[in-house]
């Protein structure tokens, strides 16, 4: 499942987060990438750990952790710490699949990657190229999106950066775990869960739809107790 996420951040969180990010230093991308990666990988980052990185990363999860949209569809047991990259001048990162584990800089912490995010920071018009494609069952989709909003997409699929041939295309990504390891069952419960809420929502007067909300519901959370690691 590719999900495109609305808003993550407000209009007013993203030019902070501008101002702040056009006066980090960058440095080299390819500090945080694999053995694959790093042959594909041409980026600028900020460092992890850095008082710009910390700052924005935590501005970005304590806004996914109002997102109802982001919790129906992730169901996140663990979130990665937000990294932060720049495209420029022809830079991209070619096709590559992120790596299964991640382990938090300067911890024993680590996570298995079942979901990658990406959340811009440049609007479309401010640069050319710089479309993130990612691989799935249907075809290629490449996603290019508005300030302050969020791609969500599976950690196995294939994917790459496309050169940036004018200005520059700047964004947070990051991974997580899923309480739900399978994208296939997580897709039926974020099916399921919308759903859910429509009939809550549209029908809220009708008794019969009141009745049937609650069941599904209860299917909803005896599915979620099946496959659920926590």
């Amino acid at each position: 499942m590719i999900l495109r996420i609305p808003d993550v951040l407000t209009p007013q969180q993203v030019t902070h987060a501008r101002k702040i990010l056009d006066e980090a230093e960058w440095v080299d991308g390819k500090v945080t990438a694999g053995h694959q990666s790093a042959q594909a990988k041409d980026n600028m980052q900020l460092p992890e750990g850095s008082p710009a990185a910390r700052e924005l990363g935590d501005l970005i999860l304590a806004a996914l952790g109002q997102n109802q949209l982001f919790l129906s569809a992730a169901l996140p047991l663990s979130v990665f710490p937000p990294l932060f990259n720049r495209y420029s001048g022809g830079q991209s990162f070619g096709t590559h699949v992120d790596n299964a584990i991640r382990q938090v800089r300067g911890s024993s912490h680590r996570i298995r990657t079942d979901l990658s995010c990406t959340l811009f920071f440049a609007g479309p018009e401010e640069y050319d190229g710089g479309e993130l494609s990612i691989e799935d069952t249907y075809g290629v989709q490449q996603v290019k999106l508005p300030p302050g909003h969020m791609v969500l997409y599976p950690s196995t699929s294939l994917h790459h950066v496309t050169p940036v041939t004018r200005g520059a295309r700047i964004c947070s990504f990051f991974w997580l775990q899923s309480m739900i390891r399978d994208d296939g069952q997580r897709s039926i419960l974020f099916d399921l869960d919308l759903s859910i809420q429509r009939l809550s929502r549209d029908l809220a007067d009708d008794p019969i739809a009141s009745q049937t909300s609650v069941q599904l519901t209860g299917v909803y959370h005896n599915l979620l107790r099946q496959w659920a690691e926590v």
